[in-house]
Formats: C-alpha cells, sequence, structure tokens
C-alpha cells in the first residue's frame, strides 16, 4: 500500500479529543502549509485558525475542542470543486502530523463562526473542522453517529468509475493499473458518506462529474456534494503526483450524454 493511500485508509473523522492544545511547533506547521495551498482552478481559499474558548465556539457532536480551522472561499465558478480540493489537502497532512479532523457543514452555530473568521463581502464559509489530537476512546455518541451513516463502508468500484460512458463499469487491464488510484478515491469522505462523485475514463482523461442529490446546496455552504467532488479529485490528482506523474486539471465538458442529476464538473488528463 503506497504512503498516500495508507494515510487516507487510516483517516478517520475526530469527534472526541484529548483536550490537549496543539503544540506550537504542531500549530505552527499546520498554519505554514495551510498558506502555501493551491488548487488547479485559481480559485483563492484562505484557512483561518481559531480558538474555541477565545470565541466561544462549540459544536454538539464534538467533545475536547481546542482549536477549529475554518475554509474560506469566493463565490466564483469552480468554487466549491476548489474549496473540497484545497480543504482535503489540509486535512491530510494533518492525518499525516498525527492530528484530528472532522469536516462540519451545518452541525454548529455558524453565525458565530462566520464573525470569528472575519467573512468578507462575496465570501462564503462552507466547513470548519476542529484540530486536536483524538482521544484514545471515542465516545458513544460518535460511534452510533459513525453507525449511521456507513462511515466505515464505501460503494464498489464499479459504482464510480465507468469506461468510457455511463453505464458501462470499468474493467480489464485499465482498472488493475489504476487499482491504487480508485482506492483513493473510493475512501474520500463526504457529506453523510453519500460518495456523490462519478468518473469516467476516456482518451486519457477522467472526467468527474457529481451526481446530485436534493438538500445540499445552500447560500452559506454553497454546493456540498461538488465539494465532496473536489475532495475525490484531490485523490486522484495527489495519487498520480505521487507515482511521479504530471496530471493537468482542467474544466472542458466532453459532451459525454449523462443520466438525470448528474452534472460535469472537472477532467485531467494524465499519462499511465
Amino acid at each position: 500500500m503506497s504512503e498516500l493511500l495508507n494515510i487516507i485508509r487510516g483517516r478517520k473523522s475526530v469527534r472526541t479529543f484529548d483536550g490537549r492544545k496543539l503544540s506550537e511547533a504542531d500549530l505552527n506547521e499546520l498554519k505554514n502549509y495551510a498558506a502555501e495551498i493551491t488548487n488547479p482552478f485559481d480559485v483563492p481559499v484562505r484557512f483561518v485558525f481559531l480558538d474555541a474558548g477565545e470565541h466561544g465556539l462549540s459544536s454538539p457532536v464534538l467533545s475536547g475542542e481546542k482549536l477549529y480551522v475554518a475554509g474560506i472561499v469566493r463565490k466564483m465558478p469552480c468554487a466549491d470543486v476548489a474549496f473540497g480540493y484545497a480543504f482535503e489537502r489540509f486535512v491530510l497532512h494533518a492525518q499525516a502530523m498525527g492530528i484530528g479532523t472532522t469536516w462540519i457543514g451545518g452541525t454548529m452555530k455558524r453565525e458565530l463562526f462566520e464573525k470569528a473568521a472575519a467573512l468578507g463581502e462575496g465570501e462564503r464559509m462552507p466547513i470548519i473542522s476542529p484540530l486536536g489530537y483524538p482521544a484514545g476512546k471515542k465516545s458513544v455518541r460518535e460511534t452510533l453517529m459513525r453507525k449511521g451513516v456507513g462511515a466505515d463502508s464505501r460503494m464498489p468500484a464499479e459504482t464510480l468509475f465507468f469506461d468510457g460512458a455511463f453505464g458501462k463499469p470499468l474493467g480489464g487491464q485499465q482498472a488493475q493499473d489504476l487499482a491504487e488510484l480508485i482506492e483513493m478515491v473510493r475512501w474520500a469522505p463526504s457529506a453523510v458518506n453519500k460518495q456523490p462523485w462519478r468518473i469516467i475514463l476516456k482518451d486519457g482523461q477522467a472526467h468527474f462529474y457529481e451526481k446530485q442529490d436534493k438538500g445540499y446546496v445552500s447560500d452559506a455552504t454553497g454546493d456540498l456534494q461538488r465539494i465532496d467532488v473536489g475532495i475525490a479529485l484531490c485523490h486522484f490528482v495527489m495519487g498520480l503526483e505521487e507515482m511521479g506523474k504530471k496530471p493537468q486539471v482542467h474544466v472542458s465538458d466532453p459532451g459525454i450524454t449523462v443520466p438525470e442529476h448528474v452534472e460535469y464538473a472537472a477532467s485531467v488528463r494524465f499519462d499511465f
């Protein structure tokens, strides 16, 4: 198993923390890393670190957290996919450091977080995450939440990846060659574990689509499922980079016929 796949598979949402503040060294590393994160869409995404006690911040699904990070993005084309891509890079870096995170888009007093993060005109704060060291044991509430959304299961590859057209699952040698990349994408986190990404491989490109469900779009968060597609895209691109490839992300709808409620998001050119 590659180092990146090991990090992806090892990362779980953490909602129960041990109550310690992050060390100064760990906090500085996270801040420095966040300041350098870019995305293929050139959409500005900024990270704001918020002391829970100083700003009176909390979430009913968490315990023991002392620090949060808020992700802020401008309202512009490709903002949702870019946000998911950038925030997941941060989350995976935190995981590699042994720091717990969980994506939170609704279970908090949003107005307090937006005020603390100094949300500007034309910006939105889709997601916040606690940052801390995981407790030795999960709370009963956390265990039940994970069980309720099936957090430890994923759809099979044939439901997510297709060969040239929807309805034709990817198979054969191509599926074998891309096995680790497919696993990286399969194990991407998503809102309520819906896994709304669908990928068509065609002519040396991977075309990413959003399978839309009702109830995941608002002015405050943007399109949460499109953010999820950005997370899956991040895993795919990072996986290619780990293999020494140079993937090129672009937005140009290939015109492939899609089912109802499926919408194109982005494409990746890659040499494999």
